[in-house]
């Protein structure tokens, strides 16, 4: 049911949607370009992660407000593992171990009901235009070389969508890129998300991935060409796109 509402100012704003509390419910209102079925897609995946058993906000309602898609679910009182290591910068490994910890929950779970996430990496590289056709090209075929087993990925897994709640509880928000993939791919590219801020809160990161999952950084960094060049799709005003085209050029040359 389309709404008509006065909304303040949003708590938070990114490249598809205005994020505003209302009501002590979370709005995400999409912007004027973005089909109606946008926020019915998104509902689904965080509705596939809700039914997985994970912590993860209910979706209230699908509906339209001030004509605009919109996805309307539970507010959940915290503050963000980011937020609390800014406050906390000595304590980034004590953060760091609590999220992975999570994701690697996240990685337990095998659905079939997500986008496979190479078929999600197929349309992103060949859409990217600062690619050139042989980039491409190597870059799809290692794409189809990779042999994993499907899990469930967040695809945008980071401090900041982990929200640490009253009761000391972590609920896992942001669920639009989630698909179901090789984890590998999803820990580069968390990696990938940290190291353009921070090299050094990075490879902290991956450290302790490696430790605590076992899993090598050279099978974590067979990812990092398709990755890098998938997210040349996304065209995020704060990434340096001549960093993700230099990680490319160096497996491709």
């Amino acid at each position: 049911m389309a709404k008509q509402l006065n909304l303040d100012m949003p708590i938070a704003t990114g490249n598809t949607a205005k994020i505003y509390l209302h009501e002590n419910q979370i709005l995400k209102v999409f912007r004027d370009n973005f089909h109606e079925s946008e926020a019915a897609y998104e509902a689904s995946k965080q509705n596939i992660a809700y039914s997985s058993g994970l912590p993860v906000p209910k979706v209230i309602d699908v509906t339209k407000i001030d004509g605009k898609p919109a996805l309307i679910m539970e507010y959940i009182k915290g503050k963000t593992l980011g937020d609390l290591l800014m406050l906390e910068k000595n304590n980034a490994a004590y953060y760091l171990e609590i999220s992975i910890d999570i994701q690697r929950k996240i990685h337990e779970i095998t659905t079939d009901s997500l986008e496979p996430i190479s078929k999600k990496l197929i349309r992103q590289i060949q859409y990217v235009d600062r690619l050139n056709e042989q980039q491409k090209a190597y870059l799809l075929k290692k794409l189809d070389q990779m042999k994993f087993e499907p899990r469930l990925c967040h695809g945008d897994f980071h401090l900041y969508n982990l929200i640490l709640t009253e009761d000391k509880q972590i609920v896992i928000i942001d669920w639009v890129d989630s698909s179901v993939g090789d984890i590998r791919a999803d820990v580069y590219r968390t990696y990938l998300l940290y190291s353009q801020h921070s090299l050094e809160l990075a490879e902290l990161y991956l450290n302790l991935y490696c430790e605590k999952s076992g899993v090598s950084r050279e099978d974590i960094f067979e990812w990092a060409p398709i990755i890098a060049g998938a997210r040349l799709a996304e065209i995020v005003p704060s990434e340096n796109q001549g960093r993700l085209l230099q990680i490319v050029s160096s497996y491709y040359e």
